[in-house]
């Protein structure tokens, strides 16, 4: 069974449509017990990176991320989830996320001494340049392209952490992996085959 967990986010029923689309027991909880029970766990959400870690930490979520993750069982952030995995975001200034890898979220710029412009936040599907290494990757080819929804972007601190980088005026570190935690800034649940690939080669860890 994989928990996913509930801190009032949006984008829970898609994650978990998902899931259940590929014949896997999903449960959406706030409970510590479920959680740590389950085979593996996935934060996702959207909206703001203080509201979000207020929440978290008023259920005592923050705990039970830590506790999870020191069981060794996959731990997958999705969008909102990779950035709160950090410490800090330049969305929430003062606002401590949980620390569990090392980088710093920052916004998109929009406008460049080029005279670019682009949109933020970026909404729309995007090519992405795959580390071979990567285990969420594994069996896909080329540069796929997946679904972003987002404002601020990750720069990790190092780069062996970075399973997948995308360009959008700016180069962003868009999945992460290092030991069990993982997380993409892109929504593999609306990503299609290769989003429904990426969660299956996550609940096959």
């Amino acid at each position: 069974m994989i928990s996913i967990i509930d801190y009032d986010a949006g984008n829970i029923k898609s994650v978990e449509k998902a899931l259940q689309f590929l014949g896997e027991d999903a449960i959406i909880t706030s409970d510590r017990d479920v959680i740590l029970a389950s085979d593996a766990a996935i934060l996702p959400g959207v909206g703001a990176f203080g509201d979000a870690m207020g929440r978290i930490r008023s259920r005592g979520l923050d705990k039970t991320i830590y506790e999870f993750v020191d069981t060794g069982k996959p731990f997958l952030g999705i969008c909102l989830g990779l950035q709160l995995i950090f410490k800090e975001s330049e969305e929430s200034p003062g606002v401590t996320g949980l620390g569990l890898l090392d980088g710093k979220i920052v916004k998109i710029p929009s406008d460049y001494p080029d005279g670019t412009f682009l949109k933020v936040p970026q909404i729309g599907w995007n090519d992405i340049e795959i580390n071979p290494k990567s285990r969420l990757f594994a069996g896909i080819e080329g540069k796929p392209y997946v679904y972003f929804v987002h404002s601020y972007y990750l720069k990790a601190d190092n780069p062996e952490d970075v399973a997948a980088r995308t360009t959008y005026g700016v180069t962003i570190d868009a999945a992460v992996e290092r030991g069990n935690v993982m997380a993409t800034q892109f929504h593999p649940e609306k990503s299609s085959e290769v989003g429904l690939t990426i969660l299956k080669n996550f609940i096959n860890l």
